[in-house]
């Protein structure tokens, strides 16, 4: 594989995802920034060094015939692909006794069925020369969390779609591994991370709060720039060691 690879991000425009796609393009990595507005990164100031490593192609992930076409867009500028993040994603929580079923739904679709689709549809790039997809799941899924019946159950669902894909695309070279974040501070979320909220995460999280987005994107990139075929299949949690404290 060249030493220059070509990844596309979902939800790229904002929080972990624009994070993802930022250490990638600083490693050097042609991005495709997958986003239902098809904007790109929504940051004020990119460096333009960055940028021109950079893809802007609008990809709404809830939709197979828009997926289907934003990995076209991507192959048509960029000449191949060689790498996935599925990191779209969406939360929204409520009492399981009350859940709308439309709800519950929108949820597994965004968080589960589009890394399926996404995985499916970037599988003929993969398997001609072998390649990495790297979906982000969440600490939630091994945890019995109140109001978070459908969440929980879809990031679950992202890592058994991780091991049942990497048992099955390994013999093409493919890895596939599921990068699992705990609370983490991002620009989306700075409103709630103050209050109650931050004194919790400082006497819940061992290492004493909240990890930040650009942690979770230097774990990402460097699953991409080290060659490690023999990891592969596995959820990587990323919680500040919370999910095991006791």
């Amino acid at each position: 594989m060249e030493s220059q690879q070509v990844i596309a991000v979902t939800g790229a425009s904002r929080g972990i995802g624009a994070a993802i796609a930022l250490e990638l393009a600083r490693r050097g990595q042609r991005v495709g920034c997958l986003t239902r507005k098809g904007r790109g990164i929504e940051r004020e100031a990119i460096d333009p060094a960055l940028a021109a490593r950079m893809i802007a192609i609008r990809c709404d992930v809830e939709s197979e015939a828009s997926v289907k076409q934003a990995f076209a867009a991507l192959l048509d500028k960029a000449g191949r692909i060689d790498g996935l993040v599925n990191n779209a994603g969406l939360h929204l929580d409520g009492k399981s006794a009350e859940l709308p079923t439309a709800t519950f739904d929108r949820i597994m679709n965004v968080n589960a069925r589009s890394v399926f689709v996404c995985a499916r549809e970037v599988y003929p790039h993969l398997e001609k020369h072998g390649g990495t997809i790297v979906n982000i799941g969440s600490f939630f899924d091994k945890m019995g969390v109140r109001r978070n019946l459908a969440y929980c159950a879809s990031k679950a669902a992202v890592g058994a779609i991780t091991r049942c894909l990497a048992v099955e695309w390994a013999p093409k070279k493919i890895r596939v591994l599921d990068v699992a974040p705990g609370y983490i501070a991002t620009e989306l979320n700075a409103a709630q991370m103050k209050g109650p909220l931050a004194e919790f995460l400082k006497a819940r999280v061992p290492v004493g709060g909240p990890g930040s987005a650009d942690e979770v994107a230097r774990l990402v990139a460097t699953l991409f720039a080290e060659d490690l075929p023999f990891l592969t299949g596995e959820t990587i949690y990323i919680d500040g060691a919370q999910g095991m404290a006791h």
